[in-house]
């Protein structure tokens, strides 16, 4: 029997990680799958690093939300080098480093040692970061921004209520609101104010020891990336005119708001925020902040790390 040479096996085969079934942690798994080949506007990218966000393990355990493919392959948020461009891209070249959030909510599978893009659903990677840092940033940045700057655009001097500013999508809400020029509260536990003033912020509340609505009023925006109840108070601190946007769902927008506006964003792929986004970053007005670092390999630790609700900043997989 004729043997295969390794080297042409890996170059048409990859490790991914897919889900075969609904559930915890434990359903992620290490597979082999073909590697994939660009089409018509689209590029792959070796991907150097991949961000893990809650969507990730929301919807592994229920595969609500994404429209799947016949093996789900888990993940959106990479940071890689352009290996090779499709037909009719223009933006980029084989060597070019990118990041960014391809295909959501479609599956995009960026858990994995490769993943094809459509080329404007990527960006060039800040120069001063690593692959790690920029796979930290596309979706938590991306919700951040289009909520705060496309959405809400908020001005100087307006008041913004960050919720769970420590985290990943709330820190990076803070710097951006700051880099408007806004007045910025965050919400966090006592133990992570300091972090979420060094931000930013102007004023932290401590949710676990006051109720945050007896502590600001006057509110333009507020960012709520908690839902239920949380949604609902955040009302009482709105100023007449002020904007609630909401990030879990749908059905965590308040059916009555008393004469302001409440909305549900979901996030999309977007090259020119990414590269505003970008740019915050070379100014030095963004940083992300990378909780943990681990290996693709165990992802189903990520993804348990991330269930507990602890982490500061963005949990990351290294891929190479």
């Amino acid at each position: 029997m004729q043997s295969i040479d390794s080297s042409i096996l890996w170059e048409i085969t990859m490790r991914a990680v897919v889900v075969n079934q609904w559930g915890g942690p434990e359903t992620l798994t290490v597979a082999e799958l073909d590697r994939p080949e660009p089409g018509l506007g689209e590029v792959l990218v070796r991907v150097h690093a991949a961000g893990v966000n809650p969507v990730d393990w929301k919807t592994r355990a229920s595969g609500a939300l994404i429209e799947w493919g016949p093996l789900p392959a888990v993940g959106w948020d990479v940071s890689g080098t352009v290996e090779a461009v499709g037909p009719g891209v223009g933006v980029f070249s084989p060597g070019d480093e990118v990041f960014g959030m391809p295909l959501f909510p479609r599956q995009a599978g960026g858990y994995a040692e490769y993943v094809v893009a459509p080329a404007r659903h990527l960006a060039p990677k800040p120069a001063s970061l690593t692959h790690v840092e920029a796979a930290a940033l596309p979706l938590a940045a991306l919700t951040a921004w289009q909520a705060l700057v496309d959405t809400a655009d908020v001005r100087p001097g307006q008041r913004v209520l960050v919720h769970a500013a420590a985290g990943g999508v709330g820190h990076f809400a803070v710097q951006i609101a700051k880099a408007r020029g806004a007045y910025v509260i965050g919400t966090a536990s006592a133990a992570k104010h300091d972090l979420v003033r060094s931000l930013g912020a102007d004023e932290v509340i401590d949710y676990r020891a006051v109720r945050f609505e007896d502590e600001v009023s006057d509110v333009d925006v507020v960012l709520d990336g908690l839902g239920g109840e949380t949604a609902q108070r955040s009302l009482k601190v709105l100023r007449a005119g002020g904007r609630l946007i909401t990030l879990p769902g749908p059905g965590d927008v308040p059916a009555e708001t008393g004469g302001v506006l409440a909305q549900w964003v979901l996030v999309e792929p977007d090259h020119l925020g990414l590269r505003e986004i970008a740019a915050l970053v070379q100014r030095g007005e963004l940083k992300p902040l990378v909780d943990t670092v681990i290996p693709l390999a165990e992802a189903a630790r990520a993804h348990e790390l991330g269930e507990q609700g602890r982490t500061t900043g963005k949990i990351v997989l290294s891929v190479l």
